[in-house]
């Protein structure tokens, strides 16, 4: 298993496949594992990268504040430690925010973004944003990962043919390091970007699931802040879409990457 080093950090990352390169990114509390449908996929046409982000997976957890700037600056190392030119950088949730810190800060970096149910922002603009906020760190502080996970799943795969699902999103919660995960939900909240995103240069796809936490019509309306992006929803899907309808995500993805390819050929 591969790692790297970066701001005393041991980062784990994972390779497959052959071609133009595609990273991904995953969400708060997950890893690499949750993009077990799209690697075998992806890996048929494209060199496949994937990475535990700080404070996640297998990556090292250290003892500090996180930051939505910090773990973009280790994907950038990563890119540098892995000798790759601009890549196709795919994120969901939190690694869509990593994905939009990079766009606006290092374009030259990304041949395309694609953005998973996630935003370009993460603000406390009202009493009810505050409040949700804070029962979420509540919840995080008084339960155990395992039964945070449990709730989660209960959430994210609410179906009976689901189970499998459920279960298996419990078993990887329960491995997070609480402290760590604290850490990177405080370094999502107040952070944002959406004031730049005019400054996204290469093509983007934004992609939302129906029943996501958040309405297609914010989606919307970001979508349309961003010179070269549209919008492409899932239907009967949550907020793990690569989870819950990997062979819609899939053929979507690959579709706007396999566009790209073709553009600049």
């Amino acid at each position: 298993m591969p790692y790297f080093e970066h701001d005393d950090c041991s980062l784990h990352y994972e390779e497959y496949g052959r071609g133009a390169p595609v990273l991904l990114v995953h969400g708060l509390g997950s890893s690499c594992l949750d993009w077990e449908y799209q690697i075998p996929v992806l890996a048929a046409r494209y060199r496949v990268i994937v990475v535990d982000v700080r404070g996640h997976g297998r990556s090292d957890k250290p003892r500090e504040r996180y930051s939505i700037p910090g773990f973009s600056a280790d994907i950038e190392a990563l890119l540098e430690h892995v000798h790759l030119g601009p890549v196709h950088l795919v994120g969901l949730s939190m690694g869509g925010m990593i994905g939009f810190q990079l766009a606006v800060e290092q374009p030259q970096l990304l041949k395309s973004l694609t953005i998973v149910n996630s935003a370009p922002e993460v603000k406390v603009k009202s009493f009810d944003d505050f409040r949700q906020f804070a029962k979420r760190w509540l919840l995080a502080r008084v339960f155990s990962m395992e039964t945070i996970g449990k709730g989660l799943g209960k959430n994210l795969f609410p179906k009976p043919e689901q189970a499998e699902l459920r279960q298996k999103i419990a078993r990887r919660w329960a491995q997070n390091d609480k402290r760590a995960y604290l850490a990177s939900f405080s370094a999502i909240v107040g952070w944002g970007v959406q004031e730049q995103l005019s400054r996204i240069s290469c093509p983007t796809l934004i992609v939302t699931a129906d029943r996501d936490y958040t309405p297609v019509a914010l989606k919307e309306t970001y979508t349309q802040l961003i010179p070269d992006a549209r919008l492409v929803v899932i239907e009967d899907s949550r907020h793990a879409s690569p989870l819950d309808q990997p062979a819609a995500f899939n053929q979507i993805l690959l579709s706007f990457i396999d566009a790209q390819e073709k553009r600049s050929m």
